[in-house]
């Protein structure tokens, strides 16, 4: 399967200043760009933003970005699943993972979220793709923002829906632990029946197990 990533761009007006909401970016750019101090929900900031370089290096590998002036303030990740995880089991080429989307606290409520996921679904060769994305509790700032589980949830589930994504039911293990997990999906308009069917398979690995 050929990875073809079209780049594109806008802006988005916040109390806080203009931000560019662009992407797929480069390694080679990403380099040039400052990395926020505030961007930690992963890992450090120096180690995050050698990260998404090299997942921008990935052939399948996408970045999305929300820079202010030459300052990265948050970023969404596409790539293939993890080979730990039950999305790899089953070897798909149409198949990638929305793996982290993170934005620093001065920005947020200024719809940048959102902005970065109807970005990253401009570019067409989206409809070729089932995009997954796994939320886990756990992985959510509640102590930042002040909110509950459910409410949490019901805010990741708007933003998410701005890029596409739904609800979709799963026997997973680590997302069936808790109620307020889910796992959220795209299937991309060109995506062939037979790819949609490994996905519910995937979906549902533990149903004939009991």
């Amino acid at each position: 399967m050929e990875h073809r990533k079209t780049y594109n761009a806008r802006e988005l007006k916040t109390a806080h200043g203009t931000l560019i909401i662009e992407g797929p970016i480069s390694s080679e750019k990403l380099e040039t760009y400052e990395f926020h101090r505030d961007l930690v929900a992963f890992r450090p900031p120096a180690q995050q933003h050698k990260a998404l370089i090299g997942i921008a290096d990935l052939p399948e590998g996408r970045i999305i970005i929300a820079r202010h002036k030459d300052t990265i303030v948050g970023y969404v990740t596409y790539l293939y699943p993890d080979p730990l995880e039950r999305w790899s089991e089953i070897e798909m080429e149409d198949l990638i993972e929305l793996g982290a989307i993170e934005v620093i606290p001065q920005f947020r409520g200024a719809k940048v979220g959102k902005s970065l996921l109807i970005v990253s679904m401009m570019d067409d060769v989206m409809e070729d793709y089932i995009v997954i994305t796994t939320e886990y509790y756990w992985h959510w700032d509640l102590k930042g923002t002040g909110l509950n589980v459910w409410d949490y949830r019901k805010v990741m589930e708007k933003m998410m829906g701005a890029g596409g994504l739904v609800y979709y039911a799963t026997d997973d293990p680590e997302i069936s632990s808790h109620p307020a997990n889910c796992l959220m999906a795209r299937i991309g308009k060109r995506v062939p029946p037979a790819s949609v069917e490994t996905f519910d398979h995937l979906r549902f690995m533990n149903r004939f197990m009991y």
